[in-house]
């Protein structure tokens, strides 16, 4: 299996390679060459599977035999030992054909743990083989931070750098990034939003003259392609709990940087029966106006109570771009020029299919708080924002209920306590037993100004391994 640029200019790379490269030297991301497709009875025959068991065949064809069989089977399993609930991704129902998928059993309460847990162990695996160290540096907006975190804390390989942007997280997910005090990890509170974190990372990447000889950077934000590959795989998982593939399923997705639904859209080119994808975007909603109005403009961004999803720039759709202009890199390559200088503007046919492969819709805060509170009182299931909105958004653009509609629940409550007080609960959500301590532990970060070469310099003289 190989992986190409977005942009058509760079190299091909094998999967060890694009794992540790991140974004491709002309700043594209990358993707496989050719997907793996599975036939609806290969898909019928994995009903039953434990989630691992269904991880590995997934995956495996996007390996493609660089890592032993038996050594990515073991990778997957370690991955998955801290999630806290033996089904991995339950589901819960709250209405009629209306479920929730929780993907926050993991040991930091966000979908993210999916992706990064995995990540770490790869991470390690592919560095301890090469007797290679890297640097990790990852922006977030919430959730990837500690994920990432959590995944790279004990692996003797990395040194790990996450920015957040400052007072612009909630308490406990900055509390999750941190309280981890390992010498080789890295907590910076950027004095700027998340699309200025975003952007410190992607200039390090397309230059990385900062790091001492023999150091590379490696991306654990989306862009890195194993993070999207495993996060494919509880699209099939929901689908097979549902009478999948044997009946179509729905999927609204609380979405900011695209990376989430672009796993469930390549589930449905790999042979899932898909019915609906939807976007779901709070205030800051440049997904839902790119495809409701063509209108993919950059705007000032707004500061919500879903602060996972304040992201104006959303790396991910780039390789959304690549599929609707039929893999032309130079038109990608154009099309995000277009962007860097304020606006874009998709073609008629790229549009056309891009709203035949997505509905979306935008919750504010409000309506946001409404939903939590709607719900509680009908099902005493307490949404955190994030959920809440993709909820409000698969209510509002679903086109049959006979189609099962799997809400994606990308965080635990107690990670928003500000929003769910708000929504009418009298005490905070308590967070599960291996977190109760969270805010009597001690912290470590430092707070930088949004400026490249200070950033850097704190990056070098803080290398542990």
């Amino acid at each position: 299996m190989k992986y190409i640029s977005t942009r058509g200019q760079a190299p091909s790379l094998s999967f060890e390679e694009v794992v540790l490269t991140g974004l491709a030297s002309d700043g594209g991301l990358y993707v496989p060459e050719k997907l793996p497709e599975f036939s609806r009875e290969e898909i019928a025959s994995w009903a039953g599977l434990s989630y691992q068991e269904l991880a590995f065949k997934v995956m495996a064809p996007f390996v493609d035999g660089e890592i032993p069989d038996d050594d990515l089977r073991g990778l997957i399993d370690k991955a998955y030992q801290s999630f806290r609930h033996q089904g991995i991704a339950p589901l819960v129902q709250t209405g009629h054909n209306e479920w929730i998928l929780e993907l926050f059993q993991g040991p930091t309460l966000a979908f993210k743990d999916f992706a990064l847990q995995f990540l770490g162990h790869l991470l390690d695996y592919i560095l301890q083989k090469r007797d290679q160290k890297v640097v990790v540096m990852g922006a977030t907006s919430g959730d990837t931070g500690s994920a990432a975190i959590e995944g790279c804390r004990r692996c003797e390989n990395i040194d790990i750098f996450i920015l957040h942007p400052h007072n612009r997280v909630s308490n406990v997910q900055r509390r999750q990034m941190t309280t981890v005090l390992e010498d080789n990890v890295h907590n910076i509170a950027l004095d700027g939003n998340f699309d200025d974190c975003q952007n410190m990372v992607k200039a390090s990447f397309a230059d990385q003259s900062f790091l001492p000889e023999g150091r590379q950077l490696v991306a654990v934000n989306s862009i890195n392609w194993a993070r999207i590959m495993a996060q494919i795989v509880y699209y099939f998982y929901a689908s097979l709990a549902l009478g999948g593939p044997h009946r179509p399923v729905s999927f609204s997705v609380p979405t900011g940087n695209f990376g989430d639904i672009f796993a469930g859209y390549l589930a449905k080119r790999m042979g899932l029966p898909i019915d609906q994808l939807v976007i779901a975007t709070n205030s800051n909603d440049i997904l839902h106006r790119a495809i409701s109005n063509n209108d993919h403009s950059k705007q000032e961004l707004q500061h919500t109570l879903s602060p996972s999803m304040d992201i104006m720039v959303s790396s991910n759709f780039e390789r959304m771009l690549f599929d609707l202009y039929d893999r032309d890199g130079a038109a990608i390559a154009k099309l995000m020029e277009d962007f860097k200088s304020g606006a874009m503007h998709l073609d008629d046919k790229a549009l056309a299919r891009a709203r035949e492969l997505f509905a979306s819709h935008k919750v504010d805060d409000a309506r946001m708080l409404e939903v939590i509170r709607e719900v509680f009182e009908r099902t005493e299931y307490l949404l955190d924002p994030h959920t809440a909105i993709g909820v409000d958004a698969a209510r509002a653009t679903r086109r049959s209920k006979d189609v099962p509609m799997v809400c994606l629940a990308t965080a635990h409550p107690a990670k928003f306590p500000e929003a769910v007080q708000k929504a009418g609960q009298e005490e905070d959500p308590k967070l599960p037993h291996h977190m109760a301590d969270l805010f009597d532990r001690e912290e470590r970060y430092e707070v930088l100004p949004n400026d490249a070469e200070t950033v850097h310099e704190f990056m070098r003289s803080h290398l542990a391994c």
